[in-house]
């Protein structure tokens, strides 16, 4: 299968190389639509602008202590995607039992809530005060009309529960009040925290949404082995993925992608095709297009913002440190949002079993008072509120390393959702373009909504017509998905071979 053909005069251009299919990103929705391309026999291009795939999915190394930028887990209910996550990694996924807790007030919560751990840490008074916040909230509907995290919260749960569970953990997380977050969020990411919930399940036994709580896939060298699987299966179908290949310029001609100019250390490069799929953050697509877009557009990207991100990885010198694979910090009193312990992962993430390696979370703004600490200080930092939380002593520290990641969270303030829309109906011009996953949609999914946007873009080329901006927690959940061949299937698979 040719990979690329030489191409002049696009553009302008001389000696500019072309392939049928670019994708811009090699994060889980980029590679998940190359291969899906080269299933079908369709040459494909992935540009990714870092020196190792995965974007915000990776796996990072250090003293052979491995640690995923926030945790990963493999779960989905969507079946075209759990399939091709078998067919691609095999016998390298593991079954990992969950133990997830809230830290709040010096006692630990389970996540999702049981019901006698929680009354057991409020005690009979505050226990009493939560039961009648929750009842007043169901009587009487505090607020009719929801536009904020904090109504949708308290519609739900009560004003009580809305502070111990909700209120200062998102507020770490987003840097901005919750009644300045949009109830969107809310409702597409608070899941399996139901106060009817929990009392039937302490009288009842749902083995069916026990084993789904309770139990996770997941890589047994971390989610990094994912997407390297997916980089290796799309090279070995003759498609190419190309590191350090940042895309500086998107051209274009009001309708149609033309070429795309690439900063590589080789140089810049001019690349064609005929269809282009990008994860780019939506923000930075938008400002890269040349010709520039109107005024009002350019204002509307800038009106987006998203949230980043610090990994404060910790290696203590003791085997055993607490059963959780993460642990959420609802404490005011330390600055750290949530602490993962690689080990209960996946033992082979630490390579010395007498050692735990732990990552430390900090949710920040590029340039603010977090993100410009120097990493000596983040470290410092990260081990003291780790001894004030309790978890282990200073001295058991014996290393550790920072990793940061920009734009790792779309921010759904109360403003995002029209300046998204200006952003959509612009795009939408552009008749070879589709934009996927988390950053390039600007929407909180998760990697396997991202995979499904990859995929549902890849039959657009192939000839169907699906709104990629339809894929949300909500469908991609309730709606059947089938892993079998479908005839549209079918079809796409002789239209692919007859190209």
């Amino acid at each position: 299968m040719p990979r690329f053909d030489s191409k002049s005069g696009v553009g302008g251009q001389k000696n500019m190389t072309s392939c049928p299919v670019v994708v811009i990103g090699a994060g889980p929705a980029g590679l998940t639509a190359a291969y899906e391309l080269v299933k079908m026999e369709t040459p494909v291009l992935v540009l990714e602008k870092d020196s190792q795939v995965g974007g915000i999915s990776r796996t990072e190394t250090y003293k052979g202590y491995k640690f995923d930028i926030g945790g990963h887990r493999f779960y989905t209910k969507v079946g075209e995607v759990e399939e091709l996550w078998h067919e691609v990694l095999g016998s390298d996924f593991i079954e990992v039992d969950r133990l997830s807790r809230i830290y709040y007030g010096g006692k630990y919560y389970h996540y999702p809530i049981r019901l006698w751990n929680t009354l057991s840490n409020l005690g009979p008074v505050e226990s009493v005060r939560v039961l009648v916040s929750y009842l007043k909230a169901k009587i009487r509907t505090p607020f009719p009309r929801e536009a904020s995290l904090e109504e949708w919260v308290i519609n739900r749960f009560g004003e009580r529960l809305y502070k111990m569970f909700f209120k200062t953990y998102t507020e770490k997380v987003w840097g901005i009040p919750c009644n300045e977050i949009r109830a969107d969020w809310a409702a597409q990411r608070i899941k399996d925290l139901s106060l009817k919930r929990a009392v039937l399940n302490a009288f009842t036994k749902n083995s069916e949404a026990t084993s789904l709580i309770e139990r996770f896939r997941y890589p047994i060298h971390g989610p990094g082995m994912m997407w390297e699987r997916f980089r290796q299966r799309v090279e070995d179908g003759g498609g190419e993925v190309r590191l350090n290949a940042s895309v500086e310029t998107v051209h274009h001609d009001n309708e149609h992608v033309t070429y795309v100019t690439v900063k590589t250390p080789g140089g810049h490069k001019q690349i064609a095709a005929d269809h282009f799929v990008t994860s780019m953050p939506i923000t930075q697509l938008i400002t890269r297009l040349s010709p520039a877009p109107p005024e009002h557009v350019l204002e509307a990207a800038e009106g987006l913002s998203y949230r980043d991100f610090i990994v404060v990885a910790l290696i203590c010198d003791r085997a055993h440190l607490f059963p959780d694979n993460w642990i959420y910090v609802h404490s005011p009193d330390v600055r750290v949002g949530r602490i993962q312990n690689f080990k209960n992962w996946s033992q082979k993430m630490v390579p010395d079993a007498s050692k735990t390696c732990l990552g430390m979370e900090y949710f920040c703004t590029l340039g603010d008072d977090l993100w410009t600490l120097s990493d000596a200080e983040l470290q410092k930092l990260a081990t003291r509120e780790l001894a004030n939380i309790g978890l282990a002593r200073q001295e058991e520290i014996v290393d550790g390393v920072v990793m940061r990641q920009r734009m790792a969270y779309p921010v759904y303030d109360e403003e995002y959702k029209q300046h998204l829309q200006v952003l959509r109906q612009y795009l939408d011009r552009f008749q070879n373009l589709s934009t996927v996953g988390r950053a390039g949609m600007h929407r909180y999914n998760n990697q396997d909504h991202s995979m499904l946007t990859a995929m549902l873009a890849v039959k657009n080329i192939m000839g169907e017509e699906h709104d990629l901006w339809n894929v949300n927690v909500e469908r991609s959940y309730h709606e059947q998905f089938t892993i079998s061949e479908t005839k549209t299937a079918k079809a796409i698979r002789l239209v692919a071979n007859a190209a």
